[in-house]
């Protein structure tokens, strides 16, 4: 199942399509120097085949690439961030500690 994963910034979401449809997207509030990731979701169709891992992790790569703080606001996105901390320096030191980030 090829996986693509694409930046729609004019309706502020990434979108993961999977053997060419969308299956998912990753909706965020982008600003000059921060990020906000808002909410995840996939189509259940596609449960189970990473793609909420694939949605996160262009995201978060986006924002390194780009030099932005990143807000997790989402549930999914702050639990990924406590599974995977090479992530963890791209979120505000006070919002690391909140989220046992550090």
């Amino acid at each position: 199942m090829p996986v693509v994963v694409q930046d729609v910034p004019d309706r502020s979401r990434y979108v993961v399509l999977a053997d060419g449809r969308q299956a998912g997207l990753l909706t965020y509030d982008r600003g000059e120097t921060q990020i906000d990731l808002l909410h995840t979701e996939v189509d259940d169709a596609y449960a189970g085949r990473g793609l909420a891992k694939a949605l996160v992790t262009h995201a978060l790569d986006a924002a390194r690439r780009d030099g932005l703080a990143v807000v997790p606001s989402c549930p999914y996105v702050a639990e990924f961030l406590r599974r995977d901390p090479s992530y963890a320096d791209l979120v505000p030191a006070a919002r690391r500690a909140e989220l046992g980030l550090d």
